[in-house]
């Protein structure tokens, strides 16, 4: 089990750092397609800023739930991603071309642009999805270790 740190200062810093981590994995994720980012760096970020969260304020405080919710949305964001595929080989075209992601009244640059955000929105949730649960996964192996040589 992850406890909380018992320094006032860390916890301070905490809780200023985590909101404006977030904030910038979403840039990262939204912005991406203009520039270095997208979807896998900003999961990575997203999911780092839960699991600092949970190491700075414990395994079970109210801030950390965050981090155990995430963990059941475990293979949401590949229905998201292949979903969009499918939704591209419906309108008539190749599994992720999206000028053929068939939403009336949008023009091809527009479906572009949304069929790419929402891509990149599946690829960060299975990202910070996975980066949570291979943290929590070691903790609770650590917890097995401890009980067993304990």
């Amino acid at each position: 089990m992850i406890q909380p740190h018992d320094s006032i200062i860390v916890q301070s810093l905490g809780r200023f750092l985590i909101p404006v981590i977030q904030i910038f994995g979403l840039y990262v994720l939204f912005f991406g397609q203009y520039g270095p980012g997208g979807g896998f760096v900003g999961g990575v970020i997203l999911g780092t800023s839960m699991l600092l969260a949970v190491l700075i304020f414990g395994h079970d405080a109210s801030r950390s739930q965050l981090a155990k919710k995430v963990l059941h949305g475990d293979g949401v964001g590949m229905l998201i991603y292949a979903g969009v595929g499918g939704l591209c080989l419906i309108g008539g075209g190749e599994f992720l071309n999206y000028a053929n992601l068939e939403i009336p009244g949008l023009e091809i640059s527009a479906r572009r642009s949304l069929g790419i955000v929402l891509t990149q929105i599946g690829v960060a949730v299975d990202v910070a999805v996975t980066a949570i649960s291979i943290v929590f996964s070691l903790s609770a192996q650590e917890i097995i270790e401890d009980s067993l040589n304990g």
